[in-house]
């Protein structure tokens, strides 16, 4: 018998090898559950020692009822999912991946800019209904010169920017938490997020969802971006007002998006996205590879293992919560 109690809230995946692998090494074994609301998780969870959660919400309400939980750790970089400030009230560590999917997020939003402006799927579409003619494409633009905007500038869009450079794009970003010296090093202009708007022929979304994000991207910013600028989100469906960006593609305020998030997922059938040529939809898929989501489960079950090991996890979300809990340090 396991000597602590580690559920698995919620889950997606087939395997738990790369898990078990890590946590066998100090005798634990997982629970399973598929918990879809609050009150699943409270009646679940309560016992457990460390929560592994995909989508399940560990709300405040959720979090105040766990008896002994020491450590929440998400599967992902994202944790909207979980009440931060609860779970440091209660003196419990949020564990995430924050270097997971790195290369996967960043070659889908290069795979999405250069589809959107190499108009990769409309003339493929056009070909396989039986039009064999490039003009269906017009107007494509030179990449090289042009302008690449990044509504953020942390891991993903640095790499990003590096890959976005190698095709001749000129690189800006809005990110008031980034120093200028970091920028300047990956030859990055940081800008205001209205001079962005202003500036890039491609706008690409990479902050994280919470309520300072959430519908930033809005009529105000649509209508300052070119005629011929794309947007691309490969970050969280909710950050771009979607009854604006639908307005600003009908009445073409923009030329077009690549989408792989969206507001409501999956997509509802009546969307007008779905019949819009000009915008290519993915279903949330741009973190995925085989090794991205081996390399996930692995170091999500070592934020759990730290910690009941008696150390700070790697990935620790709530550095405040060392002001409750005294454990070792990774040297």
């Amino acid at each position: 018998m396991s000597r602590y109690k580690v559920i698995v809230t919620d889950y997606e995946y087939t395997t738990f090898a790369p898990e078990q692998e890590v946590l066998s090494k100090i005798g634990i074994e997982l629970t399973f559950k598929q918990c879809r609301t609050e009150e699943d998780v409270i009646a679940e969870c309560k016992d457990a020692d460390a929560l592994i959660s995909q989508y399940a919400p560990i709300s405040r309400r959720v979090i105040e009822s766990l008896e002994k939980c020491k450590v929440i750790a998400r599967y992902g970089v994202g944790f909207n999912t979980i009440d931060i400030d609860a779970a440091t009230e209660m003196g419990i560590m949020v564990g995430n991946v924050t270097d997971y999917c790195l290369d996967e997020v960043s070659d889908h939003t290069i795979a999405l800019l250069l589809s959107s402006a190499r108009k990769i799927t409309k003339l493929n579409n056009a070909v396989k209904s039986g039009t064999w003619d490039f003009n269906v494409g017009i107007p494509i633009f030179r990449l090289r010169g042009r302008t690449l905007g990044l509504v953020g500038f942390g891991n993903i869009p640095q790499m990003v920017a590096k890959k976005a450079q190698a095709f001749g794009l000129t690189v800006i970003a809005y990110d008031p938490f980034v120093s200028e010296v970091i920028a300047h090093e990956m030859d990055v202009k940081l800008v205001t997020l209205e001079e962005l708007c202003k500036q890039s022929d491609y706008v690409s979304i990479h902050v994280p969802l919470n309520k300072h994000t959430e519908g930033m991207i809005s009529y105000d910013q649509f209508n300052k971006m070119k005629k011929e600028a794309f947007i691309i989100n490969t970050s969280r469906g909710p950050i771009i007002d979607e009854k604006a960006l639908i307005n600003a593609l009908v009445e073409e305020k923009i030329a077009g998006a690549g989408l792989d998030v969206l507001e409501v997922e999956p997509i509802d059938p009546n969307n007008p996205l779905l019949k819009m040529d000009n915008v290519i939809i993915t279903p949330h898929g741009a973190f995925y590879s085989d090794e991205a989501e081996a390399e996930l489960k692995r170091k999500t079950a070592q934020n759990v293992a730290d910690v009941l090991s008696g150390y700070y996890p790697v990935y620790l979300v709530n550095k405040e919560v060392k002001e409750k809990v005294n454990l070792k340090e990774r040297i």
